[in-house]
């Protein structure tokens, strides 16, 4: 039997008993199974979740690269390794081979090597959703260079504190990009911000919206004419197992951004294992992950994972609405995705438009459905499960984190057996503990509390960068010699895990500790309701009350708010309990959403605290503008 590819339930527990009986031995075959050693380990794990130190397989070398596209190069070399969909339905696909890949990393690590970028030099990427985007990232990884990639859609500010806090060297940028009907001035923004930047010596600029833009002399640099030039040879830098392959940053709810930092080996080994189980890849298949790569999600399974397996991986530029609510599915039937993999946010918004957009697409091709970013609610689940998987297609509802670098509890299609709203069973490696406010270890199933994970997996974080306090305080100093996730969970009879919200939005209301997510289920499930947030305030008796935002389906709902406030607490008290009713509801038009559709819940805590003096830093809000709506129409 294979450890890497796991084909029945049976299979599953196990391998998965296997993992947690002899977790180094599980990982070394993974290892030796499927990946492209330099040098092979002395040593599989060391660890310490005091200090916290971690280190996995120690002192083998490789290059990722290497593993995700020059081992191709011999079997597969002509095979697409990335489909790359515009924005526009006017412009064509792109479909780059292995062999095309190879060569544009090549010249773009020789680039990066002629303007002075050598092994451990940081390098800020913050590029739309373009080819260049995946190649800058591979030639980082190509040299040994750390890439950091800040979403595209990060306002200047938040670009500069992410830009100077990895201290980079260099900055790769476009001219512009699309969003849907709109362009972006994307080096508007970074000139804004380097201006706050005196570490950036270089910016290599990509052309993408051809728009007139500042270049300036003795730093600016198009890109294209620098890759003509540069030779398609370069030999991939050798790096050890726990050389740094990125920094990423977490928006973080309160205070500066988190930059986590990621290593080479262990985060090769977890992405590729996870993405070959949790969407069941065979090979000939077309994956498509929506996400946009400057966040985790797109890291690991657009562009890490799927190519480490020689996968064909789909690349999307645009948005879920454009030209109209049919692109994703438009998407899927062009390309016959096999695997989809997206947002309950975005599942949300189109479920609100005309099923006409879903039904008028042939979705034949489709035999996975995945959903990343927050715990889907049964109302979405069972709209995407009839309507985009026909019943046919397993849901897989994935929970994970930008620090655990890859899919920690999930179901795995055509194994394990999905329940709506939950994420099921731990992937194997994975050894989850639910614990009590006192520290203590909740066994057996229909427990809820803290969701903790008790020994190292491969692709964990390994720091903060250069804030190794931070990485201790936060993760592992909550409970003794374990992971803190920071997420609220509950196991039910069979041993099912469904999150619960972040800790922080676990409320406690009259000495009931309340989780906001099944709350927001209930809610969601009126009618009437297209998304809702709860978060707590202070209450004088209750220590906590309830504050519910809630979007209406129909902007200007003509049916009376008090009645449907009503119907909204019934609904609440049949499906969760009476204490769990809201002291207040307002109706909103929209939520304060970070761009990668998470719902900023500090904003709307100190909303209903009235506290909306000092909001904090709203730059990396989707829609800045709905804070101010909400504030005049507070109850």
């Amino acid at each position: 039997m294979s450890n890497y590819h796991i084909k029945n339930l049976e299979e599953y527990f196990q391998v998965y008993r296997k993992s947690v009986r002899e977790p180094e031995n599980f990982w070394e075959e993974v290892a030796e199974e499927h990946f492209t050693w330099r040098k092979k380990w002395d040593n599989v794990l060391s660890w310490d979740f005091n200090k916290p130190e971690v280190k996995w397989f120690e002192n083998a070398k490789l290059n990722i690269t290497e593993n995700c596209i020059d081992r191709y190069l011999f079997t597969n070399a002509d095979r697409t390794a990335i489909i790359w969909e515009p924005n526009g339905t006017e412009e064509e696909a792109q479909h780059i081979s292995y062999k095309e890949l190879h060569k544009k990393v090549n010249k773009f690590a020789n680039v990066l090597k002629s303007k002075g970028i050598e092994k451990g030099d940081r390098v800020c990427i913050y590029l739309p959703m373009i080819p260049e985007l995946a190649v800058a990232m591979l030639a980082c990884a190509r040299i040994g260079a750390i890439h950091s990639v800040v979403f595209a859609g990060f306002s200047s500010k938040a670009l500069a504190t992410r830009t100077n806090d990895a201290d980079c060297k260099m900055l790769i940028t476009s001219d512009g990009s699309y969003r849907g009907n709109k362009t972006i001035d994307l080096k508007g923004i970074v000139d804004k911000a380097l201006e706050e930047c005196p570490g950036v010596e270089s910016v290599l600029v990509a052309k993408r919206i051809n728009s007139d833009i500042n270049m300036k002399e003795g730093r600016d640099q198009w890109l294209q004419p620098l890759l003509d030039e540069a030779s398609d040879q370069c030999e991939a830098t050798t790096m050890d197992a726990e050389d740094p392959l990125f920094i990423l940053y977490t928006s973080g709810s309160t205070g500066k951004p988190k930059g986590m930092l990621h290593t080479t080996a262990g985060y090769m080994v977890y992405s590729a294992y996870t993405f070959k189980n949790v969407f069941q890849y065979k090979e000939g298949d077309v994956y498509w992950c929506t996400a946009d790569i400057g966040w985790i999600t797109g890291h690991s399974y657009i562009l890490y994972g799927p190519l480490a397996n020689g996968a064909t991986t789909v690349m999307f530029e645009g948005v879920p609405s454009y030209p109209d609510a049919g692109r994703f599915w438009d998407v899927v039937e062009k390309h016959k995705v096999n695997q989809f993999y997206t947002a309950p946010t975005a599942i949300r918004s189109l479920a609100k438009r005309n099923i006409e957009f879903v039904e008028k697409h042939d979705l034949s091709s489709l035999k996975v459905l995945g959903t990343v970013g927050e715990p889907i609610n049964e109302e979405a689940w069972h709209w995407y499960n009839d309507n985009v998987g026909k019943n046919k297609s397993p849901i897989v509802d994935t929970w994970w984190q930008t620090e655990t670098g890859g899919i920690m509890i999930s179901p795995l299609p055509y194994v394990t057996p999905v329940k709506p709203t939950y994420a099921t069973l731990p992937f194997p490696g994975i050894q989850p503990a639910i614990m009590d406010e006192n520290g203590e270890e909740l066994s057996g199933n229909q427990v809820d509390g803290r969701l903790c994970i008790k020994y190292p997996w491969p692709s964990m974080a390994r720091t903060v960068w250069r804030d190794h306090e931070r990485y201790k305080t936060t993760y592992f100093s909550t409970f003794k010699n374990m992971y803190f996730t920071g997420d609220g969970a509950l196991r039910d009879e069979v041993g099912y895990y469904r999150i619960t919200g972040r800790v922080d939005d676990v409320i406690i209301v009259s000495g009931h500790n309340l989780g906001t997510a099944p709350i927001e289920d209930a809610i969601d499930e009126h009618p009437a309701v297209a998304e809702s947030a709860v978060v707590g305030f202070p209450h004088e008796v209750k220590g906590n009350a309830l504050y519910a935002f809630v979007i209406l389906k129909e902007v200007g709902e003509s049916r009376n708010h008090d009645n449907l406030r009503n119907e909204i607490h019934q609904q609440i008290k049949d499906k969760v309990g009476p204490i769990a009713k809201p002291e207040k509801i307002q109706f909103v038009a929209g939520l304060p959403k970070t761009r990668s559709g998470k719902i900023m819940r500090r904003i709307l805590r100190k909303i209903a605290s009235k506290q909306t003096e000092n909001l904090g830093d709203t730059s990396t809000l989707l829609n800045p503008e709905i804070v101010d709506e909400i504030i005049k129409k507070a109850l």
